[in-house]
């Protein structure tokens, strides 16, 4: 099962090179569903030491008061033969062989972030990685040691800063916590037990090491506590002999340290019955065993989380958009592609699949009518108006049988005001077009993707329509100049004729324009006005559908894509200029797609291998 604690690692590993560890992402990550190590101890119970002895290197900064001022991530490789050697994420092509580089490495990179002169903190944490033949695959954090008071040149909310990014990390569910305990001091007083208690009540996921061991007073020993008889948990207490300062002055290597550390235990009268289980070494060994069975019982549940946000990633991707394509042709395939796209979401627009084309529909059936019902023929063909237009048209000379010319000026000063309700329709179709240009360009991802381009799709869409408005007015226009231009002659052919008052010579002439006889010619005028308005109400409509709204749907953009085939590359490049910060979060989310889909088949192949 060791092969599991590898994936683990090359996931968690994989998982720090992209950044995939929770802190900015709104996506779950497979850092925080992987199970780790988190090392817990107050400020010199000896974390450190410890670590170094599982790992069997002397490689972390020492010193006075608060030395761990960043998390570390420690990321254990075991390796079957080679020199050992170490690499940080932030540093992810150097190599380190010398230890004491890394040493220092640590302790710049820590100042880096929080200030050389600085005790401060940072929950920013270092990744660091070691590869070995004398490790076990672990991933261990260690976390600045918790504190009761803040020393000179900290901030008086030091103690609680630390305490909350401690808890951070042992409050996951998945966290197995390290609980670093001094033997020498009363375990009731135990920084590590006491916040270990608050988030592990039942001690599920807690181990207790013990250390120091070696320096408690003459006429005591630790074996309650390593019995768990002063403080009980679920896994024994582990007690470790660390190298003392002298040993590490005196350059001590790890391989002897433990050889006396084994000697310690198995020499001590009061430990010799828990030597087995006593150590650094067994500490490793127990820590790795169990991370094994952890993360076997986790498998189906990083499947879930595994498939879940591929789906999500999956998702983002396609929201964002495909990326460049880097050649002239591929880019006008890209434009051509984002404008047939656009131009299907506006045509679906007028019919009736996304909304807004009936409003067109509105403009016919209810403002056109109501733009020709509120002109005014009564006014114009009042009786005052009617002698006047008729006296006017006869001139010097009366009509003889009927008023002819009288008629045409009375028939085309009323056609000739319906061109405002015919103008109005066309604008009115224009304007709804324009708005569902619109509409149908926020519902194109694409072109929020690319603001030249959607601009430019933009004006050339409402050009298109303003050329299609302009050709429409002209023709509608037209319908009501021919209805002045030629009169329907069989209309007035079946209106019932006035001999008497037409055409008696022995009348006067001014019997031909009393009151009974205009309003005659005032109504037989209404009745065709009506007539042409009725014909106009029909055709107007049609006029414009074919002019706009087909001329719409059929040729929108092909002035544009005219203009689109004479640019090179470089001017197509202007049009797709994406938010570098959207190219940067696609090429991000990609490599995490990349990465969850390797870890999708590794831990399906390992499921399977079950």
């Amino acid at each position: 099962m060791e092969n599991l604690i590898a994936l683990v690692n090359r996931l968690q590993r994989a998982c720090t090179a992209l950044g995939d560890h929770g802190e900015e992402s709104s996506l779950p990550t497979l850092w925080d569903a992987l199970p780790t190590i988190a090392v817990v101890g107050g400020q010199s119970s000896g974390k450190s030491s410890v670590l170094e002895s599982i790992v069997g290197k002397d490689f972390l900064p020492r010193g006075s008061g608060i030395v761990t001022r960043r998390p570390l991530v420690l990321q254990l490789h075991r390796i079957d033969e080679g020199r050992e050697y170490a690499e940080f994420g932030h540093l992810p092509r150097k190599r380190f062989t010398d230890f004491a580089a890394v040493r220092k490495e640590i302790s710049d990179e820590t100042d880096r972030e929080t200030g050389r002169s600085s005790r401060q903190i940072s929950s920013v944490p270092i990744y660091l990685s070691i590869y070995s033949p004398n490790v076990v695959n672990l991933t261990l954090v260690d976390l600045p040691g918790l504190t009761k008071v803040a020393v000179e040149g900290q901030p008086d909310s030091i103690v609680q800063d630390i305490e909350e990014m401690v808890r951070s990390y042992i409050e996951k569910p998945n966290c197995i916590i390290l609980a670093i305990s001094p033997a020498n001091q009363d375990l009731a007083t135990s920084d590590a037990i006491k916040i270990s208690r608050e988030v592990d009540p039942k001690g599920e996921r807690t181990f207790g090491v013990l250390t120091k061991i070696d320096l408690m007073d003459k006429g005591t020993n630790a074996v309650d506590m390593l019995e768990g008889k002063a403080y009980k948990l679920q896994f024994p207490w582990i007690g470790v002999v660390n190298r003392s300062q002298a040993d590490i002055n005196k350059n001590v290597d790890m391989i002897a340290a433990r050889r006396r550390e084994r000697e310690y235990f198995s020499s001590t009268p009061e430990y010799r019955h828990l030597a087995h289980r006593m150590g650094s070494e067994h500490l490793g060994k127990v820590l790795s065993k169990h991370l094994e069975s952890v993360i076997k019982s986790r498998i189906p549940g990083l499947q879930s989380l595994i498939n879940k946000t591929i789906t999500e990633l999956e998702t983002e991707l396609s929201r964002l958009g495909k990326p460049i394509a880097t050649d002239a042709g591929g880019k006008l395939y890209m434009i051509m592609e984002i404008c047939r796209s656009f131009d299907g979401n506006f045509k679906e627009h007028l019919d009736g699949v996304r909304p807004g084309g009936d409003k067109i529909y509105y403009v016919f059936d209810n403002q056109l009518p109501a733009a020709l019902k509120r002109l005014q023929f009564d006014k114009q063909l009042s009786m005052d108006n009617v002698r006047k237009l008729i006296t006017e048209a006869d001139g010097y000379q009366p009509h003889l049988i009927a008023p002819e010319q009288g008629y045409r000026r009375l028939i085309e000063s009323s056609i000739v005001s319906m061109k405002g309700p015919a103008e109005a329709a066309v604008d009115a179709v224009h304007a709804i077009l324009k708005e569902l240009i619109h509409k149908a360009i926020s519902e194109t991802p694409e072109l929020k993707q690319y603001p030249s381009l959607r601009v430019e799709v933009s004006n050339a869409a409402v050009e298109s329509l303003e050329r299609m408005r302009d050709e429409s007015k002209k023709a509608t226009l037209q319908l009501v100049e021919m209805e002045c231009s030629y009169l329907t002659v069989d209309f007035f052919r079946k209106l019932p004729q006035d001999m008497e008052k037409g055409g008696n010579p022995t009348h006067s002439i001014f019997d031909r324009y009393n009151d009974s006889y205009l309003r005659r010619i005032g109504s037989n005028v209404l009745s065709y006005v009506n007539m042409v308005c009725a014909t106009l109400r029909n055709s107007i409509p049609k006029s414009v559908v074919y002019g706009q709204v087909r001329e719409a749907k059929r040729s929108l953009l092909d002035h544009f894509f005219a203009d689109l085939g004479k640019k090179e590359g470089k001017q197509l490049g202007k049009l797709l200029d994406e938010d570098p910060a959207i190219m940067q979060r696609r090429l991000s989310l990609a490599k995490r797609l990349e990465l969850y889909r390797a870890a999708q088949a590794e831990i399906d192949s390992v499921a399977w291998s079950k």
